[in-house]
């Protein structure tokens, strides 16, 4: 029993560090800083860019995203034109310092399993995200609650964040297309 705990420290902390230093997180992790270099540039290579869904969720799971606090567990996944995102999500702390004694969003307390789909795509280094549906614990929200939510407790911490959201791209990044499994960047 005793070299059983002697090993699992070390055993634990190598899966630790594998996981943080996964292939899929190195690879996305070198073509942000191409993406961030290529975009510095007088004259950016034009050659696409394409993350893979597993870069995509390795670097999210990573240390160099922080998630907004009770958000944990976000994977993403995307179609031609969609993303499907999926998190464990605790409203309490998401609602921290907000209240309201509307009954309707009640639905939105404690921990959930949270399914987001939404369209997703970029052009003219301009970033749109339309959110469709959104479902916890299999239950999707009706449109109307959902709106209620989002203006009641994302916008005032998160202006930027909507049911219909649209953003600058960075990096001079002219066309972001989401595709079976991968996001293609393309900078001018």
């Amino acid at each position: 029993m005793k070299t059983f705990r002697s090993l699992a420290l070390p055993l634990c902390l190598s899966l630790l560090c594998w996981a943080n230093n996964s292939p899929e997180l190195a690879s996305a992790e070198k073509k942000l800083r191409h993406i961030e270099t290529n975009g510095a540039a007088a004259h950016p290579d034009q050659t696409p860019t394409v993350l893979t869904e597993k870069e995509v969720n390795a670097y999210i799971a990573s240390d160099n995203v922080k998630l907004p606090e009770g958000l944990k567990s976000v994977h993403l996944s995307g179609a031609p034109g969609v993303i499907t995102g999926t998190a464990q999500v605790d409203f309490d702390k998401v609602r921290k310092g907000t209240h309201s004694s509307n009954p309707l969003l009640g639905v939105f307390s404690g921990l959930h399993d949270v399914v987001v789909v939404a369209h997703a795509h970029g052009s003219g280094r301009t970033g749109r995200v339309h959110v469709d549906t959104v479902s916890l614990d299999g239950v999707e929200v009706p449109h109307f609650i959902l709106e209620l939510f989002v203006e009641k407790f994302l916008t005032p911490k998160y202006p930027q964040i909507g049911i219909d959201s649209q953003f600058a791209l960075p990096n001079r990044i002219d066309t972001a297309t989401v595709g079976e499994h991968q996001l293609t960047a393309v900078q001018k």
